[in-house]
């Protein structure tokens, strides 16, 4: 079992120590803010593990370094973020349409927001998933041009963290 569970750990501690840091001055942050109107489909709302889902409307705004995007009717949110208008509510119709059998429907309002950042390192320039600590660390650095220290994940296949360069 002792054996066993050396195997599992130190590939894991391998990975977690392999991520990429990087110094750039070249950068931007965008937060993607979507509101949509889904219905959750079943037969028993309470107890449904998986419950058929249908889309109505969407609505999104693309955020760039915390500045107030054109078209924003909201915000700025708690977390500094802009939003577009609501998109139009499904009508009963709209959703009894939807309907199959005895089925009932429940209609939610979803907010996801989706950040990404684009840096440029030696003329290469590469968009990559983000979270919203590394959008707000490019939001305070982003008006002052100062230099970010960029630490990727695994595969360097996102951004985990942004900094400011102590360099």
């Amino acid at each position: 079992m002792k054996a066993l569970l050396l195997t599992l750990l130190v590939p894991c501690a391998i990975a977690l120590t392999s991520c990429t840091t990087l110094t750039t001055t070249q950068y931007e942050a965008t937060a993607l803010t979507k509101y949509t109107w889904q219905v959750k489909y079943a037969n028993d709302l309470t107890n449904e593990t998986s419950p058929r889902i249908e889309t109505f409307g969407t609505t999104s705004l693309l955020n760039r370094n915390g500045i107030k995007p054109e078209g924003a009717v909201t915000g700025p949110d708690d977390k500094g973020l802009w939003w577009a208008a609501l998109p139009p509510r499904p009508s009963v119709d709209e959703v009894e349409q939807k309907q199959q059998g005895q089925e009932a429907g429940q209609i939610e309002l979803l907010k996801s927001v989706d950040y990404q950042l684009t840096y440029t390192v030696g003329g290469e320039q590469r968009t990559l998933p983000a979270n919203y600590q590394v959008y707000r660390e490019v939001v305070k650095a982003y008006p002052s041009r100062t230099p970010l220290q960029l630490t990727l994940g695994v595969n360097d296949d996102s951004v985990e963290k942004a900094e400011p360069s102590s360099n």
